[in-house]
């Protein structure tokens, strides 16, 4: 997801989003830790993802 789409979201559905991106990232660490995991590459896109999410809910609630 660019930047832009997530600047034109408004702040529920970042919150919503954001809580999606958190179960993902749970699965994920899970699946890595029982070595079920092929794309390790996914749980650092999450985490940045959660990242910017929260970067720009912070910027639109000032």
């Amino acid at each position: 997801m660019k930047t832009e789409e997530i600047r034109n979201k408004t702040i529920d559905q970042l919150k919503t989003e954001l809580l999606n991106l958190y179960k993902e990232a749970f699965n994920l660490r899970f699946q890595k830790s029982s070595g079920q995991l092929e794309n390790t590459s996914r749980i650092f896109k999450v985490r940045k993802l959660i990242a910017k999410i929260k970067t720009i809910i912070r910027e639109k609630r000032d």
